[in-house]
């Protein structure tokens, strides 16, 4: 049972082959999916990429697993991650050239770069609109629109000022004075946020400073996998945030506990993000490890 893995960020992945699984039919169970990213009773890791699998539309399709079994639309990083895996596995271009990869949250284009270490991901569009991130509008009120600076009523006994944001996967984004861009805050509210009336599926969650024009700051919760070191989507969302609330450019640095990531806004809030990824594993999952119930 084979398996790779790699960080971007310190944000982790393993990548499993389906090629190597053709006893898991399509697709690892969610007790499959937990067992193996448990950091004590598997290997441990932020999530699972499930792939390459075939694609009408693209070269390559992944599906993405988060550590509690559920599925997520999309991951800028474990999109960067997925991208080495395929250079690494000389699967995809070797001299820069772009290749497409479908998730369930949309096709991306990828470029490997400095043999391997760095990636570019044409993330797609970011969009603001309630019926598409999606915002349960009964819960702030009002018709489809944009949703900028709307107050999100009751997290743990207190309202904050949000914006919404889908890049294939919900977002909130909650601009905020730097003292409170902290790992402690992000643990005490997000989990309240994740699951908030107001995100039919749930949301990822991003406590956003502004630096400067060409700066910020973010600490991060994600569904289905909650505290996290670095996050791609996350960063394309916030970045688009920032730039539509008119505080940056069009070209900006998000710095996370793990590290920086650069995005690029295009028109139309068209995102490209450009960070590492490093190998750190290969080795051979036992089938034993399945055997042990979780707490």
């Amino acid at each position: 049972m084979f398996f790779i893995k790699y960080h971007a960020l310190g944000n982790d992945y393993i990548v499993l082959n389906p090629e190597d699984y053709p006893g898991w039919k399509d697709a690892p169970s969610p007790v499959q999916i937990r067992t193996v990213c448990h950091r004590n009773f598997g290997v441990g890791s932020d999530g699972i990429l499930w792939g390459p699998l075939p694609s009408k539309t693209s070269q390559f399709g992944l599906r993405i697993f988060n550590p509690d079994g559920s599925e997520a639309e999309k991951s800028g990083n474990g999109l960067r991650i997925f991208s080495r895996y395929l250079y690494d596995r000389k699967l995809a271009p070797s001299d820069g050239r772009e290749f497409t990869i479908e998730t369930p949250g949309g096709q991306v284009t990828s470029a490997v770069k400095d043999a391997g270490r760095m990636i570019t991901v044409a993330m797609g569009s970011v969009s603001f609109r309630s019926d598409r991130v999606p915002v349960r509008l009964e819960e702030i009120g009002g018709s489809a629109r944009e949703v900028i600076n709307e107050k999100l009523r009751g997290v743990a006994g207190r309202d904050f000022l949000f914006c919404a944001a889908t890049i294939g996967n919900p977002h909130c984004v909650l601009p905020l004075a730097g003292a409170e861009v902290t790992p402690e805050f992000a643990k005490h509210y997000g989990p309240h946020i994740e699951v908030h009336p107001a995100f039919p599926k749930k949301t990822n969650v991003q406590f956003l400073h502004v630096i400067d024009r060409s700066n910020i700051r973010i600490e991060i919760w994600e569904r289905g996998a909650g505290y996290t070191l670095a996050s791609g989507s996350s960063s394309s969302a916030a970045a688009a945030v920032a730039h539509r609330l008119g505080l940056v450019e069009r070209h900006v640095t998000v710095h996370m506990p793990g590290g920086e990531i650069g995005i690029e806004i295009g028109g139309n809030y068209e995102i490209q993000m450009t960070g590492p990824v490093t190998r750190v594993a290969e080795g051979k999952m036992d089938a034993e490890m399945f055997g042990v119930k979780l707490p």
